[in-house]
């Protein structure tokens, strides 16, 4: 450890080096001697533990760490728009409840005191009636691998084998040693084991039975079915969680995630690439019990996704500013509005019973991409036939839509239609309030554009252009031009409109690209054309003295290599050949004599 430590401080001393050979001070030397700590931390954390951990007597010292972390915690969840809990529990505001509760387990007969700790029966509690041990994973119980991996050196140490009455059983309470955590109890100062902090803390506030209980599913053996197990010796009953949602492990490019590896992301480093609503799409697009792997694949479905919703719900807040008479709005449906309504209806019944069918979000979304689909196509078919769709029906679908996006908490807070305009938190409701401005701009952009073209002034149309390009999406909004129709309006996350800049550059160069490498091939072709037309048919089979030894008058080969005469077939092609290129040089004399080819 010495040597670690030493060679650790030794590297990260070196950027102290040089401003102490030049004397520095100040604000530089401070970043360095930041550099010295940052680098060395860990190093120095289990090196200081060892020498000096025992003598930590003050518990304060273990929950000034923890209320940093668990701030940084609720900032991480506020970003996610995840919603706070009613409740919040601590283990060190539980032990009166926790200490209670051990007790009980006690005089119920299912716990037992060894050496300053209590520990689980897990032997008599599964024989008792009414009771079952590892309902979660019964292949796991006594597997010594599972519990090493579950509770680790604390529950399977040769010491602590020592003072259980089986293998299986499991601490309840641990006598502390010099500087770890602890609380004086009828057994003496120690501390909560890990799993009777959840039980008593939810037992506690819930009471015998609890509906729902989450966790990850590496949870499932030991902790959960420990869980279970103390929960149900504590309140006597057989059934203490009803249904336990176990959530499949996020993965980093299909690994999990490691410091080793390098591949460890948090929430605020996530929320740096995508928005929260982009990861919220991304996470309802697998389903909670799988595997999710936070990769660019995952990330541009969750990007597509919502590029789909919101032009939908952009192209649907367009019709709907557009002015229409009271007896336009309630038009008469025909097959077209019928079909949609009815394709409404059948998608709004699948996503209730995907919902019920284990909250299968990922069927719900595709299910809403479809409806989407259905409405852009009708739109497009009412474009063609340059009749406005009915705005009543497609307003009730954005409706709903919007709706079902709120519950999933993709849209950050009430919105009216679609997606908010001006980012999570804004007080200010912007659509509302610029649109008529820019309506106004772009009525007049239209008009001299109009004009320009009219007396010829493409000046004045690549102005109109940058404005469009260049000027407005800096400012989050889009102008999308329509042949022989109003300019369509559109405010649009800034972000999103500059990446699309980005990506329509790259196209048109790579369209360019494209267009330059096809017409150098074309060129390539001609010039490997003309200089096949080039060569007189007397000499164009000559040159292939490989193939054949002997020529007629007019270069048509007669023997091949060997000396042996060319078969009647052998000779019949080769003069089609000849033929053919007696043509091309034909067309090619021509040429030179009209001055088409040097």
């Amino acid at each position: 450890m010495l040597e670690r430590l030493e060679r650790a401080v030794r590297l990260a001393a070196e950027p102290l080096e040089e401003p102490a050979r030049r004397g520095l001070a100040g604000e530089e030397l401070d970043g360095r001697v930041q550099v010295l700590l940052e680098e060395a931390k860990d190093l120095l954390s289990d090196w200081l533990d060892s020498m000096h951990g025992s003598e930590v007597s003050d518990n304060s010292i273990f929950s000034k760490l923890p209320k940093f972390w668990e701030a940084e915690f609720h900032k991480d969840m506020e970003a996610l728009n995840v919603l706070p809990p009613d409740v919040l529990t601590r283990v060190s505001e539980y032990v009166p409840e926790i200490v209670d509760f051990v007790q009980k387990i006690v005089d119920n007969g299912y716990g037992y005191v060894s050496n300053g700790s209590v520990y689980f029966d897990t032997v008599k509690f599964a024989n008792s009636e009414g009771h079952c041990y590892g309902k979660l994973v019964p292949a796991a119980v006594g597997d010594q691998k599972a519990l090493q991996e579950g509770e680790g050196d604390l529950s399977v140490s040769a010491e602590r084998l020592s003072e259980k009455r089986s293998p299986s059983d499991f601490a309840l309470w641990k006598a502390s040693k010099p500087g770890e955590p602890s609380w004086l109890c009828p057994w003496g100062k120690g501390r909560p084991g890990w799993h009777i902090e959840c039980s008593a803390m939810a037992g506690t506030l819930l009471g015998a039975s609890v509906d729902l209980h989450g966790g990850g599913f590496d949870l499932r053996f030991p902790h959960h079915d420990n869980e279970l197990a103390q929960s149900e010796a504590y309140f006597e009953n057989d059934c203490w969680v009803r249904y336990f949602l176990h959530t499949g492990h996020l993965t980093i490019a299909g690994c999990k995630m490691s410091k080793s590896l390098k591949n460890f992301i948090t929430i605020k480093d996530a929320l740096k690439k995508h928005s929260a609503r982009q990861l919220r799409l991304a996470f309802l697009m697998h389903s909670w019990k799988d595997a999710l792997d936070y990769s660019a694949n995952t990330m541009e479905s969750a990007l597509q996704c919502e590029k789909l919703l919101n032009e939908f719900f952009l192209n649907v807040k367009d019709l709907l500013r557009a002015p229409v008479e009271v007896a336009g709005q309630f038009e008469k449906w025909e097959d077209k509005e019928m079909e949609l309504n009815e394709s409404f209806y059948d998608k709004k019944a699948a996503v209730h019973e995907a919902l019920c069918d284990n909250v299968d979000t990922r069927t719900v979304l595709e299910e809403m991409r479809a409806l989407v689909g259905q409405c852009n196509l009708y739109m497009a078919a009412r474009k063609a036939a340059r009749r406005r769709p009915n705005c009543a029906l497609l307003e009730s679908i954005a409706q709903y839509l919007t709706h079902m996006l709120q519950i999933f908490g993709v849209i950050e807070e009430e919105s009216s239609l679609g997606f908010p305009v001006g980012g999570p938190g804004t007080s200010l409701n912007l659509e509302p309030t610029v649109m008529p401005y820019l309506q106004v701009l772009s009525e007049f952009r239209e008009g001299v554009r109009r004009v320009a073209r009219e007396h010829g002034v493409p000046e004045v149309l690549q102005l109109s252009d940058a404005l469009r390009d260049d000027v407005l999406p800096e400012l989050g909004v889009r102008f999308e031009d329509h042949e022989g129709l109003p300019t369509v309006v559109k405010l649009v996350d800034r972000d999103t409109l500059l990446r699309e800049r980005e990506e329509k550059k790259r196209a048109e160069e790579e369209k360019r690209r494209k267009k330059e490498e096809a017409a150098r091939k074309r060129q390539e072709q001609e010039a490997a054309r003309l200089a096949k037309m080039k060569v007189p048919p007397s000499e164009m089979f000559l040159s292939e003295s490989d193939k054949y030894s002997k020529f007629d008058e007019n270069g048509l080969p007669t023997h091949d290599t060997a000396g042996k005469e060319l078969s009647k077939g052998q000779a019949k092609k080769l003069k089609k050949l000849f033929e053919a290129q007696e043509k091309l040089h034909k067309e090619y004399l021509q040429l030179v004599q009209n001055g088409s080819v040097p």
